[in-house]
């Protein structure tokens, strides 16, 4: 790592194709990230376990991701871009945070009682446990920052209680992360129902925009996007259907609201709904042809995947071997 730099670090789960939510929010922001910070990303399939999985799918899902998040700008050079379970000091020290996490804590945690909800056949310990696993994933990097949305924001807090709490008992092993949020970065709404984050779960599959969608269905899925009375082309509290879409023709054009509103003065929502789709193919269009190519180059993916992990091992060991000789666990005989 980079002395001189801030740590930043991120992730997604593996659980399916990205949408545009999760490049508009999230990763187009990462891209020039590595400028400012010393970087690390997960693929972040130990989380994704707290739903049940087609093995089999789930790997290409896990792949699919990895080769999303390179054809998407981010570089395995400049950034280090692995595996979460390819990095046992996840788990390890996972289980060491669960023993300084309260109960109290953990049932406070409403994404737990929100996925619950969906899940009530599957109610199981690793998803109550889950922001004891994203506060090793964050702390075992030393991470100065974390780029969060609102509905991660609970989580970061809990992390920096458990570090403030570990680091109060046995000295500054932890730093503790502070939440980064982009000036960039954009909540991108269902299409079908604005008052809802854009989600690739949606059983609603003209509610979400998927990366890989071609052309026409991105097109035609902006056509069918609900709108709001009237026909003005304006950003406002009370028109949440079309200030979603002028939230992502402003990310993919690089345009303000003001400007939007100008260039459509006096044009309906039809006109404009196929701009965005058109807008947002262009956009997504290198990403695609980028992703196509590296899901063939199969050496390349995993000489990135093998030389990435062991740099997440090395700089997460490091900090697994101080926790354990803190809290007295016998040193491993080499």
């Amino acid at each position: 790592m980079e002395e001189n730099k801030k740590v930043l670090y991120s992730g997604m789960q593996a659980t399916g194709t990205l949408t545009l939510g999760n490049y508009l929010g999230a990763l187009k922001n990462w891209v020039k990230m590595h400028e400012e910070f010393t970087c690390f990303y997960g693929v972040m399939d130990l989380h994704s376990l707290t739903v049940r999985q087609e093995p089999a799918q789930f790997r290409k899902n896990a792949r699919a991701l990895y080769a999303l998040y390179v054809a998407a700008g981010l570089d395995p050079e400049k950034n280090c871009i692995y595996y979460q379970s390819h990095v046992a000091a996840h788990a390890q020290l996972g289980w060491v945070l669960d023993c300084f996490t309260y109960m109290g804590e953990l049932n406070r945690m409403t994404q737990f009682k929100d996925k619950a909800s969906k899940h009530a056949d599957n109610i199981n310990a690793g998803l109550y446990t889950y922001p004891v696993l994203m506060a090793a994933d964050i702390l075992l990097y030393q991470a100065n920052v974390v780029p969060v949305g609102v509905d991660q924001k609970q989580h970061l807090e809990i992390t920096r209680d458990i570090a403030e709490r570990f680091n109060n008992l046995y000295g500054e092993v932890f730093t503790i992360p502070e939440a980064y949020i982009s000036e960039n970065g954009a909540k991108i709404m269902s299409l079908a129902d604005p008052t809802k984050k854009m989600s690739k779960s949606d059983e609603n599959k003209n509610a979400t925009i998927l990366l890989l969608d071609d052309r026409d269905t991105i097109i035609r899925k902006f056509k069918r996007a609900v709108t709001d009375s009237g026909s003005e082309v304006r950003f406002s509290e009370d028109k949440p259907g079309i200030s979603n879409l002028m939230s992502i023709y402003g990310c993919v054009t690089g345009k303000t609201m003001e400007e939007i509103e100008r260039e459509f003065d006096g044009k309906g929502y039809g006109e404009f709904k196929l701009a965005v789709g058109e807008a947002v193919a262009d956009e997504l269009t290198p990403l695609q042809k980028r992703y196509d190519e590296l899901m063939k180059d199969k050496s390349y993916i995993d000489q990135c995947i093998k030389t990435n992990d062991e740099r997440a091992a090395y700089v997460a060991g490091k900090t697994l071997r101080k926790v354990h000789k803190k809290i007295g666990l016998t040193e491993l005989i080499r």
